[in-house]
């Protein structure tokens, strides 16, 4: 049934990057019906744009005597300007007037009285990718820096990315890794897969100390992509670092799923997922509490699994570290542009005949939000200055290695969590009852990055308002990768702030937080080793890696899993 719809919808995805166009429709609709009606916002704008206009005139007459400080600067994570060939005329004044009206428009999607918060920000959202699509960066003769390397190479370097562009048509293989595979260059603090199932694989790494802590680390990260962006290679991977100084970790491996798992849900990456790696950790550390973290999304499965089980009374876990983890969705960030009944219908539709949600469309998804980094300043590198693309960093291979999402899966998270936000509200249900974060107990050590647009900080603080537990919450810099792989290094790394509230102590809101806790140079993974450690109970020796089953030879890690494509 729907094939017809299943179909349209699926081709018009195509074209906009899992974007439906009657959530834009709508959204536009709203913003102009309610501007037509307020002739006060109208005089603003006109106001405005003269205003801007004299501003840009009296620059270029400036300008024209001598050099001039600009009009208008670029917002600060803005770098389309930031080569000095910008500040010659004429282009100066080129990107002052493009910086000018992309204020203006940011003005007029704005502050219109009527039109609903989500309107606003995704009409906001879909005029910023429109006017980003025509920044005169993204064009020969606008474009200084590129005008100067074709006088400089001959044109050679539109020859080159000529060729990019014809590699990336015919489907070539300009952006494979170099260097960088699980097992190869990522993924190789040595370990044994102990268990798997039809959905993870459970790696034990084995032990770099003679000694080791007695409760053991359980890893859970996000199945939307690979685990190993917790071991990347030796000098970035949060996995070594725990091994080498006395943890014992446990690492989830999420299968790749394909059309054959189409209708695995979110109770089965629970129990086939979380709890069946607790229940193999318990067994092979038996009399000892696990350490359980979990990352993005992998964080919020795991919170629902730590709520389920103590609403059961199950003592299995001794903490829980939650890495840019959301458990209230009310406030998701620019990612909550694509969650309304429209949008989710459509990625029903999408989805419906593939049997699962393709990695390439989540990653177009993650590329719109930052489309002047991510699109169209990576087109100007590889089209116009022809720059070579081959992947050379362990974070970027990571990047590269997209996995798919089961559509019954997809659909549930998307909607009980994203648009209902059923977990906050108590109304998100295990094993046929609901599960309440008020019920959690163990202590918590909850890490935002300041510069998140996947799970905001401010959205991952609100577990403060949920938990009824000791929460050791940590700031640190970078966005939802970078801030998380972020090791020790001699540079000092991003920086952080981290405080403790006890479970009976008053809330504070994130201004006062912030203003009250103390300022940290350097990474805070030291910081979080010695919190794992205050919460071990003993030191036992080391053991080397066997599985529960002694007739299993287990497999050699990475896996078998993270492997398939």
């Amino acid at each position: 049934m729907r094939e017809l719809d299943r179909a349209l919808h699926a081709q018009i995805a195509w074209w906009t990057q899992g974007l439906s166009p009657a959530s834009v429709a709508a959204a536009a609709t709203d913003w102009l019906v309610h501007l037509a009606g307020s002739p006060d916002k109208q005089r603003e704008l006109v106001s405005k744009a003269q205003r801007k206009m004299l501003r840009l005139a009296a620059s270029a007459a400036a300008d024209a005597g001598q050099k001039s400080a600009p009009c208008i600067v670029p917002l600060p994570q803005d770098r389309r300007f930031a080569a000095p060939e910008w500040q010659a005329w004429p282009f100066n004044l080129i990107y002052q007037a493009f910086l000018l009206e992309q204020q203006w428009w940011d003005n007029a999607t704005t502050g219109v009285p009527g039109v609903t918060r989500h309107h606003e920000q995704l009409w906001t959202f879909a005029v910023r990718q429109v006017l980003d699509m025509f920044s005169p960066s993204n064009f020969l003769m606008t474009n200084p820096v590129v005008l100067k390397e074709t006088w400089r190479s001959g044109g050679m370097n539109l020859a080159l990315g000529w060729r990019n562009a014809i590699d990336d048509a015919s489907g070539g293989a300009a952006t494979a890794p170099t260097g960088f595979g699980p097992g190869r260059g990522v993924a190789v603090t040595p370990g044994k897969v102990v268990y798997r199932n039809r959905l993870i694989e459970l790696i034990q790494y084995e032990p770099a100390t003679s000694t080791v802590c007695a409760e053991p680390v359980l890893m859970v990260p996000p199945w939307i992509m690979k685990y190993y962006i917790l071991d990347l290679s030796p000098a970035n991977s949060l996995v070594r670092y725990l091994v080498d100084r006395g943890h014992t970790v446990f690492m989830i491996s999420w299968k790749n799923p394909d059309a054959t798992d189409r209708d695995l849900g979110m109770d089965d990456y629970l129990q086939l997922g979380v709890m069946a790696a607790i229940g193999q950790v318990a067994a092979l550390r038996p009399g000892y509490a696990i350490q359980a973290l979990g990352y993005c999304l992998g964080g919020t499965l795991l919170a629902i699994a730590a709520a389920a089980m103590a609403r059961d009374g199950d003592k299995r876990l001794a903490s829980l570290t939650l890495l840019a983890a959301q458990v209230d969705f009310s406030e998701p960030g620019e990612l909550g542009l694509f969650i309304d009944e429209s949008q989710l219908n459509f990625l029903d539709n999408v989805m419906a005949g593939k049997g699962y949600l393709d990695g390439t469309q989540m990653e177009g998804a993650f590329a719109l939000l930052n489309s002047k980094d991510m699109v169209w300043s990576r087109m100007v590198q590889n089209y116009l200055l022809g720059k070579g693309r081959r992947i050379t960093s362990d974070l970027a291979a990571w990047n590269a290695d997209a996995t798919r999402m089961p559509y019954r899966q997809q659909s549930e998270y998307l909607r009980s969590l994203y648009l209902d936000n059923d977990l906050a509200q108590g109304r998100y249900r295990v094993g046929g009852s609901p599960v309440a974060l008020s019920d959690l107990r163990a202590p918590m050590f909850v890490l935002g990055t300041r510069r998140d647009t996947v799970a905001p900080w401010l959205s991952v603080y609100k577990l403060h308002l949920l938990a009824d537990a000791d929460i050791t919450f940590c700031l640190t810099g970078g966005g939802h990768n970078a801030g998380v792989v972020n090791p020790p290094l001699a540079s000092g790394g991003h920086g952080y702030q981290i405080a403790t509230r006890a479970h009976d102590g008053r809330y504070l809101d994130p201004d006062a937080w912030c203003a009250a806790a103390p300022q940290h140079a350097g990474s805070w993974w030291p910081a979080w080793e010695h919190w794992l450690r205050s919460h071990a109970t003993a030191q036992i020796a080391a053991t080397a890696v066997t599985p529960v089953d002694p007739h299993v030879v287990p497999d050699v890690a990475p896996g078998r899993y993270v492997l398939v494509q």
